[in-house]
């Protein structure tokens, strides 16, 4: 059975695999038309083909270059007439190991291209459309911004930054914008499979649930924040993590 056309537009950043494209894959579900963002322009447009929509659209580029952020956001007005919702997914992780040998560039390349892109997506979305006709925004952090995350200390800076730049938005974009984040701990994903290959036994013991994230977990959360549902919801960081955190105060 062919899905109903929602009537809304989204722009899901970082989306060519992994936890964007379950976001992504989410979307299309409940018939949204969606914009979707990577770096490689061939798997992109794999992307957009295995979602199987004529109500999807790529653009590749960096998430860090304003100019491939200005362009995905016209691309997406062009294509759709509208972004009712954005989501910023699009992160990177280049670093692992203690802060106290963190190389500060690397630290401000993280920076730049989870933190600083994020925002400058929230603001081109924001004047395109959503500043008069509404909408909403989830950005995607992780528990490593909510909790000590040891070697990985510049990526949870970063997403710590991301809990406060959502509480930023959601004050200044009320009431046309609900803005919310999603705190996902390790979801298996190839740009997190170093945190648990080789060892996913031992990893997944920890997790009160019994087992690793897939990336439709975080895409059922997104559609959550981004439906009639979650109206009266802002400013929130949802944790999605299998009950992990439920033993930080064990020990």
């Amino acid at each position: 059975m062919a899905v109903q056309d929602s009537g809304k537009a989204a722009l899901v950043t970082g989306a060519s695999r992994g936890i964007g494209y379950g976001i992504a894959e989410a979307l299309v579900a409940r018939g949204d038309r969606v914009c979707i963002t990577g770096r490689n322009e061939d798997a992109l447009k794999e992307a957009v083909e295995r979602l199987g929509s004529d109500r999807v659209i790529g653009v590749a580029g960096k998430a860090h270059d304003e100019a491939h952020q200005a362009i995905a956001v016209e691309r997406a007005m062009e294509a759709f007439g509208r972004v009712d919702f954005l989501v910023n997914n699009a992160g990177t992780n280049p670093v692992f190991g203690p802060m106290a040998e963190l190389d500060l560039n690397v630290a401000r390349k993280v920076f730049e291209t989870n933190v600083i892109s994020a925002l400058g997506f929230a603001q081109l979305t924001w004047k395109a459309w959503q500043s008069e006709h509404g909408g909403a925004i989830v950005n995607i952090a992780s528990i490593a911004g909510v909790a000590a995350s040891p070697f990985v200390g510049a990526y949870g800076m970063s997403k710590a930054a991301m809990v406060n730049l959502t509480l930023q938005l959601a004050h200044e974009f009320a009431p046309k914008v609900r803005v919310n984040a999603i705190a996902p701990a390790v979801v298996k994903t190839q740009f997190a499979r170093a945190l648990y290959e080789g060892r996913e036994e031992e990893v997944t013991s920890a997790y009160p649930l019994g087992r690793l994230g897939v990336p439709s977990d975080v895409g059922g959360a997104a559609a959550f924040l981004t439906s009639g549902q979650s109206d009266w919801i802002t400013g929130q960081t949802l944790v999605v993590d299998g009950g992990i955190f439920l033993n930080a105060g064990v020990g």
